[in-house]
């Protein structure tokens, strides 16, 4: 269907009769139920969460989900079986609700398109986001860019505070490596893979814990001139390429503009929700890992997909 065929389309809902309303909504929700039912039978579990067993056949089906039947301890799992999703209710909103994330609603506005509380908008945000969260570049190799990056701590949610609230985030009193922040190391390949790590202290250990894991022993790591990268290479024996902070930031090949351009999108993307919750930071930012790795190729069913 062409825009203008479709356009005319819209138009002609204007018209529509309660009745004929509640038909078409009954139709949506059959066919979103569908969709749900063609992901979970795509993808089984592919073995017993119980024994860790292989051994699984078909076993009928419970709820609207196709279940499967331990050989070895007996036991019956469906395909949302330990994963994040399991016992929510109402999945045939759940490409909806996979919408609203792509968009970046807040979880109001997606409690208003979904037609549920803002409880349970909040609760499926949160539950979408725990397997993203963790899935991130585990391994790198080449030209390798690090830079930290900051967030203001928020006790967002919790009745009694320490200090005098903030209104819809607010400033630190301190700047920048202060107590009122909390740092980020984000490092990525010139692939764009990319890994983000909430540090409890910007210091040469804490960088040197989730760093050395990460990088192959022939990687280059560019950054800036901070003295904790330069540690950390020293120790490990990992080539190091420091930019200077004033005058040009690029050495040939060597730059930090991919990691920069990276932090500058991801503060800018989190400016809308007027400050989260610290403790949900790593949902945050398993969600932008989550659009940056798809980019204009994400869909509600890829978005599902990565929540299981």
């Amino acid at each position: 269907m062409n825009m203008h065929a479709f356009a005319v389309w819209l138009r002609r809902l204007e018209s529509l009769s309660s009745s004929q309303w509640q038909q078409l909504h009954t139709r949506v929700a059959h066919d979103q139920s569908s969709v749900i039912e063609r992901l979970l039978e795509a993808n089984p579990p592919t073995h017993c969460l119980h024994c860790q067993s292989t051994e699984l056949r078909p076993w009928g089906s419970a709820h609207g989900l196709p279940r499967y039947r331990c050989k070895c301890c007996g036991r019956t799992c469906n395909p949302l079986t330990g994963t994040p999703l399991a016992h929510l209710r109402k999945r045939q909103l759940w490409p909806q609700f996979a919408q609203a994330l792509i968009d970046g609603q807040p979880f109001r506005r997606t409690a208003t398109l979904c037609d549920v509380t803002k409880n349970t908008a909040l609760l499926w945000r949160h539950r979408f986001l725990q397997a993203p969260a963790v899935h991130q570049a585990s391994h790198k190799q080449g030209i390798i860019e690090a830079d930290e990056t900051f967030f203001l701590k928020s006790l967002k949610g919790q009745r009694h505070l320490p200090r005098p609230a903030r209104r819809r985030g607010g400033v630190g009193r301190t700047r920048g490596t202060g107590q009122d922040h909390v740092p980020v190391l984000v490092v990525r390949d010139r692939s764009g893979a990319t890994a983000d790590f909430i540090l409890e202290k910007l210091d040469a250990a804490h960088v040197r814990k989730v760093l050395k894991p990460l990088l192959d022993s022939d990687a280059v790591l560019c950054t800036d001139g901070a003295a904790v990268y330069a540690a950390f290479a020293k120790t490990e024996g990992v080539a190091h390429q420091p930019l200077p902070t004033r005058g040009p930031r690029v050495k040939g090949v060597f730059h930090i503009q991919n990691v920069n351009a990276y932090d500058s999108r991801l503060k800018n993307w989190m400016l809308h929700f007027h400050g989260l919750a610290t403790k949900y930071l790593d949902n945050y930012l398993g969600w932008r890992r989550l659009l940056e790795r798809y980019g204009d190729a994400i869909s509600p069913e890829r978005c599902l997909l990565e929540a299981i």
